[in-house]
């Protein structure tokens, strides 16, 4: 319940204070006396997105604080829980709006977003403005007036997440279909050339290892011949023999040599080892060099295959291999296309009995809704002196989405023997009013703790009509909480508070204030409503009959 709103420095408010009551709050006032600023002002402390020159003319800033009561089962409990700020029985909001647009919000003395005030908001109160009815000139909100009375939420989010597995399912299969089809168009180009890659088995780095062998094979004969020339110097009939006989001789005297030949015979040793090393390496290096003389032929032949394959690819001769890989999976994929196809196909079938079936289930509920909805406006409506009136609430097939296929539209005859039709054809402004404070009433009836706002939702009926309108509105305070902006001397005078809003000038500058008004107050006001600017002794005694 909203207890009090404090406002300074908002458009031509000062500052202004009120202190709101349980029942039926009634603010009247001249047309531009700032009854809308009131709204404006509990709209921004609330975190509604509205106009943005907020602050009044010459002031730093604006601020305004509202407080309300909160029951121990009130939803607003789980918002701060959630958002991590202090919860109590006492909620304290307040919102400051610097001249130059900077907006900062308090929660019980915490700072917070201004998405979190909203999330208080939807839990705090609801507005039903004077052009409210437009929404229901547009068969569009209705479906979504349904859902709130069906209370479709959880139905609502299964048919989204099936329409968008759904959607998934569709962009993948139409993705692979569009894979394939390119895929297709290459399918001779792959086959040939997988052929092509897979006889020739290029290796990485066979390139260079052929080309080195060539060289090599290439200059083979020459070397080979030097090679061997220098295996007979350092063989037996060479170094190696004539190392062998000098060692021999040496040994044969060593003893008669008092020692002088142990080094030198040691260092032939040495060099016999050493040597034969040499010999070993040199006939290691003439069986590499010996080779068939076809193989030469052989080794150009690989060389220049690989190298013209890579020239006809346009890649690198060691990137043949991985060139070839890739192609080869791009085959493997379209023959296994028809099978990954029938897959992903499968998988679009299984996604849309999933989409058919949540999206059946919410028009199940929205059709079994639909009836109580009728029943519940039809109900609403007699005591709204529209007893005779017939509202009908339509479900016809509609294009599917996120939110299901159905339109939902609503119906109405207003009079006896009369046709019905759509509620934007067939309904006055007076009747429009009726209609959605019937549909907010319902809507409304299971929500607890909620302040209902209406601001001239009695525009365009008066007498009679206006009284019931008024009285509908008491009984939907009784044990809650109404605030109604009005015009209406019928509903003022059945409010339980009543305020006056007025505005003044002094010294140029324009201010709106709010006055509780008295009993006697009070009878001079809504003698004002009834007869204008010169209130009569006449419109003073009806006012008071009113007020009886």
């Amino acid at each position: 319940m909203l207890r009090g709103l404090d406002i300074s420095d908002m458009l031509i408010i000062d500052r202004l204070e009120l202190l709101f009551q349980p029942g039926l709050n009634v603010l009247t006032g001249e047309t531009g006396a700032g009854k809308s600023i009131l709204l404006d002002s509990l709209g921004f402390v609330l975190g509604w997105r509205g106009r943005a020159d907020l602050v009044r003319q010459g002031a730093a800033q604006g601020e305004v604080t509202a407080w309300f009561d909160l029951p121990d089962d009130h939803p607003a409990h789980a918002v701060l829980i959630e958002a991590g700020l202090p919860d109590g029985d006492e909620l304290i909001l307040r919102r400051i709006n610097t001249s130059d647009g900077r907006k900062t919000a308090w929660v019980n003395d915490r700072r917070c977003s201004g998405d979190v005030l909203r999330a208080l908001s939807d839990t705090l109160l609801e507005l039903h403005g004077q052009h409210d009815d437009r929404g229901l000139l547009d068969p569009k909100g209705h479906r979504a007036i349904l859902d709130t009375f069906a209370n479709t939420e959880n139905a609502k989010v299964k048919t989204s997440k099936a329409w968008s597995q759904m959607g998934k399912a569709r962009k993948a299969l139409k993705a692979a279909k569009e894979a394939m089809d390119a895929i297709r168009a290459e399918e001779e180009f792959l086959r040939h050339a997988v052929a092509e890659l897979t006889a020739l088995s290029p290796e990485p780095g066979e390139d260079e290892e052929l080309d080195v062998r060539r060289r090599l094979m290439q200059g083979s004969e020459k070397i080979r011949d030097d090679v061997i020339k220098a295996h007979k110097v350092l063989g037996n009939d060479g170094a190696e023999g004539n190392l062998a006989n000098a060692l021999r001789w040496l040994d044969g005297i060593a003893d008669k040599a008092e020692g002088h030949l142990e080094a030198p015979i040691n260092a032939l040793g040495r060099a016999m080892v050493e040597l034969d090393d040499a010999i070993d390496g040199i006939m290691a290096c003439i069986d590499t060099l010996s080779f068939n003389p076809s193989e030469l032929e052989d080794v150009e032949e690989r060389l220049f295959a690989i190298r013209a394959m890579a020239r006809k690819y346009d890649v690198a001769p060691d990137e043949l291999s991985e060139f070839g890989a890739g192609l080869a999976v791009k085959l493997a994929a379209l023959d296994a296309g028809d099978a990954d196809l029938a897959v992903l196909a499968a998988d679009l079938k299984t996604a849309e009995l999933g989409y058919d079936a949540a999206a059946g289930a919410l028009t199940a509920a929205r059709q079994r809704s639909a009836s109580k909805l009728d029943k519940a406006v039809t109900g609403e409506l007699a005591p709204l002196k529209m007893d005779r009136a017939v509202f009908t609430t339509l479900i016809e097939p509609e294009t599917p989405g996120p939110e299901g296929r159905d339109m939902v539209s609503f119906s109405v005859a207003t009079n006896p023997g009369a046709p019905s039709g759509p509620l934007n054809k067939i309904a006055s402004g007076g009747e429009l009013s009726r209609f959605l404070l019937a549909l907010k009433v319902c809507l409304t009836k299971d929500q607890s703790g909620l302040t209902m706002i209406f601001d001239e939702i009695d525009r365009g009926v008066g007498g009679a009509t206006a009284d019931a309108v008024g009285r509908r509105l008491a009984e939907l305070a009784d044990g809650g909480q109404v605030l109604v902006v009005t015009h209406s001397p019928q509903v003022a005078a059945l409010g339980a508070h009543h305020w006056r809003v007025e505005k003044s000038v002094t010294k140029g500058m324009t201010t709106s204030r709010v006055v509780p008004l008295s009993p006697d107050e009070r009878t001079d006001e809504i003698a004002r409503m009834l007869s204008g600017d010169t209130v009569t002794e006449q419109a003073r005694a009806a006012a008071r009959a009113l007020l009886d």
